[in-house]
């Protein structure tokens, strides 16, 4: 005797599930697999206002903004697409270059408010931000880079964006 939360029919060898199930099972494993391919969700913040704030305050394709967990580096919202986010740059303060990510870890202990020139004749630029998001529930640090022809300096994205976090309700 079958127990009533049985789905298999008679007509179907008790190795291989319905149909109907099978069809299931594979929109499941596909919505886990994109969800987790997808960039990181604000993960308890206001994503949405936060991507109209910062959108409107420093948005431009060539702009990325991360905001991460100061105690675990972890990080928590995304501005900007993941290759924007891991394109390497110049440094502005020093030699050699650095991404977003890699700016992070140090942007609690030593804000990072630069520009320079990306670029041998000057034409484009490139501006970095970090350091602690202030006045935030969360204990956040954020990294903030742009470049191209019209970046914003560091001290300008840096002040554009405190007023982005506290528009969006951080």
């Amino acid at each position: 005797m079958r127990p009533p939360w049985c789905f298999w029919t008679k007509a179907t060898s008790s190795s291989a599930p319905p149909e109907r199930l099978r069809r299931k099972a594979a929109l499941l494993a596909l919505g886990l697999v994109l969800a987790a391919c997808a960039p990181p969700s604000g993960r308890g913040l206001p994503k949405d206002a936060l991507d109209d704030a910062i959108g409107r305050a420093v948005g431009d394709p060539s702009t990325c903004v991360l905001l991460a967990d100061r105690a675990s580096g972890k990080v928590v919202y995304r501005y900007g697409d993941e290759f924007t986010c891991r394109r390497a740059l110049p440094r502005c303060d020093g030699p050699g270059t650095l991404t977003a990510l890699g700016a992070l870890p140090s942007a609690a202990s030593a804000p990072r408010l630069v520009s320079c020139p990306s670029s041998p004749d000057g034409s484009r630029t490139v501006g970095w931000a970090a350091g602690r998001a202030a006045n935030t529930r969360r204990d956040l640090v954020y990294s903030a880079v742009m470049e191209g022809e019209r970046a914003l300096p560091g001290h300008e994205m840096a002040a554009r964006l405190a007023d982005a976090f506290a528009n969006a309700g951080l």
